[in-house]
């Protein structure tokens, strides 16, 4: 349950024999047979963009070398994977052998 006042989180608390809800604000609800605590996971998926092939020619190009054949050219782009005041991961793509790897710095 939740504070009519603030809006917080109401917590069951014992006043003089009686369980009550009650918030950081002051409010107090009335008395309280059976206080539930119900928990629910709520599971978040991520859906990773797939570049094609004809898509991947646009990208642009720079110097890094490919850590399977040791290309100096990759293909790259930025992806926010993480919070939004994290920096980007940057994704590199070999322009020989097409392996692709995470840059993170």
């Amino acid at each position: 349950m939740f504070c009519p006042k603030c809006g917080s989180i109401l917590m069951p608390k014992r006043e003089g024999g009686k369980r009550v809800l009650a918030c950081s604000c002051g409010y107090k609800s009335k008395e309280v047979e059976k206080a539930t605590i119900k928990e629910e996971k709520i599971e978040k998926t991520k859906e990773v963009e797939i570049i094609e092939h004809s898509a991947i020619e646009t990208l642009p190009k720079m110097d890094a070398e490919c850590p399977e054949c040791g290309h100096k050219k990759a293909y790259f782009w930025l992806v926010q994977t993480r919070a939004s005041d994290e920096p980007e991961t940057k994704f590199l793509k070999c322009i020989k052998c097409g392996h692709t790897w995470r840059d993170y710095n």
